[in-house]
């Protein structure tokens, strides 16, 4: 029998297909079991920034080769901690994964994403690269922002009440948060001199301003000052002691929006009624004028600006008929103002806050008077007038028989009136404005109409008084020799 003989070509085919085939499988297949990244993403709710905040894991799919993280891209632009250029260890092993995190608006809502590119080596060679993406679910709500338990410096509002007339001030922290623990805030209330009812300068701190704080356990304040019995001006401002303006001056330093309810910062921190208050109802000095009237006529007017609120000089206006003079006295301090006597018979002085009283000239008491000298003869008698020095002129009358004259005799002048003698005994003579008795001089007609004429003293008042005092010494003088007298006999008997 004939056996054919066996060939090996067409087994060999048929292995070379399956060879073939199942190479093309494991081509096939070969994507689904490729080196890759695992990202995953959770999204939580930051209060106290009211951000949202996506935190990112990464790790990756093989156990015997590094992956080196090399660029992470973020669908919303916003930085991503931690991940980009982070070297990974082989899975299983400490250091396989990382973590970042990525901050977003607490409003995005939807999805984000986080594409990671790597590459994976073994032995310093790398082997594969790939990029891969991971999401986070955001959410549909908003992230709100909680508040604070407590307020900053720069967040905290106040709210203060204000009595300007009484230097009285409140101040409150707006709000039931208190002040974070170390913030202080202080307030100072001060009052001042004033030259004026309504804003004006210079202006003098008057006592010591109050001040206070409200800080962390103290949420109100109170404020008190002392007003001068004068015009006064009274500040509520922001800040403390080191903050108060000592004077207040012509283009000098102000408090501007340091008071409390301006319109601009930091005194708008604060609402309430205006925080500053001009008043008062008379001047703070303390004016004076006392009057001396001289023996010549003028007068001595001296001015002083003293007392416990004398701040400000003093103008003082002095007017005597067509005569003025206009004088400043410095605080605490005084002048002396000569009215000539001519210009003396009324005197005004005016100055603010000082009440205006006429000041008439008034003779003192010391001044020398005039004298009355006469000289007769036959046929006249002559009377005359003498006027000290240093004195106001004098009018003289002359009154002798039925005739009368009238002199003016200046100071250290003599003025003389000769009349006809007659049978009058007497001239009296009266002064005006002078408060003194009438002098009476004597015609005394000479023996001898013949001779020369001689003097007569002169009589009235003072002669008068004279003679009577004559008599009444020459009475105690007889009784005193009858008393001696007798006392003498008692004696010798």
């Amino acid at each position: 029998m004939i056996r054919p003989k066996l060939s090996l070509r067409r087994p060999l085919a048929i292995l070379g297909a399956a060879v073939v085939g199942l190479a093309a499988a494991v081509a096939v297949a070969a994507p689904a079991s490729a080196h890759h990244t695992v990202i995953k993403g959770t999204t939580v709710c930051e209060p106290t920034t009211g951000k949202k905040i996506i935190t990112w894991t990464v790790t990756h799919s093989e156990r015997d080769k590094h992956a080196t993280l090399v660029k992470v891209t973020p669908s919303i632009n916003s930085p991503v901690s931690n991940i980009e250029g982070t070297v990974l260890a082989p899975l299983g092993k400490q250091g396989d994964t990382v973590v970042g995190t990525q901050e977003v608006a607490g409003d995005q809502t939807g999805t984000a994403k986080l594409s990671v590119y790597a590459t994976w080596s073994k032995n310093g060679r790398i082997t594969d690269k790939k990029t891969n993406d991971g999401t986070a679910d955001l959410g549909r709500g908003t992230c709100e922002q909680a508040p604070p338990p407590c307020v900053s410096a720069s967040e905290a509002k106040f709210k203060h009440t204000f009595d300007g007339p009484g230097g009285k001030a409140t101040v409150e922290l707006v709000g039931e948060r208190p002040l974070c623990e170390g913030v202080e805030q202080p307030f100072t209330l001060v009052s001042y001199f004033a030259p004026r009812p309504e804003f004006s300068v210079p202006q003098y701190v008057y006592g010591e301003p109050d001040t206070d704080t409200i800080k962390a356990g103290q949420t109100k304040i109170e404020l008190n000052v002392e007003l001068p019995d004068c015009h006064t001006q009274v500040d509520l401002i922001w800040g403390g002691r080191d903050q108060v303006i000592e004077e207040i001056v012509k283009d000098g330093p102000t408090y501007g929006n340091k008071k409390l309810g301006s319109p601009g910062a930091p005194g708008n921190r604060s609402s309430g009624p205006n925080g500053w208050y001009n008043g008062g109802s008379k001047a703070c000095q303390q004016p004076a004028a006392e009057f001396v009237s001289n023996c010549d006529g003028s007068v001595i007017v001296n001015l002083s600006n003293n007392g416990k609120i004398s701040k400000y000089p003093v103008e003082f206006t002095i007017t005597a008929g067509s005569w003025t003079k206009k004088v400043t006295v410095a605080a605490n301090k005084g002048e002396t103002v000569e009215v000539p006597a001519e210009h003396a018979a009324e005197v005004i002085v005016t100055a603010d806050g000082f009440e205006a009283k006429p000041y008439k000239w008034q003779r003192p008491e010391n001044c020398e008077l005039p004298t009355v000298v006469a000289e007769s003869d036959c046929e006249s008698f002559t009377v005359g007038v003498q006027n000290p020095e240093g004195v106001t002129p004098v009018e003289a009358k002359i009154v002798y028989g039925d005739k009368t004259e009238t002199v003016t005799v200046p100071a250290g002048e003599t003025k003389t009136v000769k009349f006809k003698a007659s049978d009058a005994e007497a001239a009296i003579v009266t002064f005006t404005g002078l408060d003194i008795e009438p002098f009476e001089a004597v015609y005394e007609k000479p023996a001898n109409c013949g001779g020369d004429g001689g003097g007569l003293p002169v009589t009235g008042a003072a002669a008068g008084g004279i003679a009577a005092g004559a008599v009444v010494l020459l009475i105690a003088g007889i009784a005193l020799f009858f008393v001696a007298r007798r006392r003498r006999l008692r004696f010798t008997a």
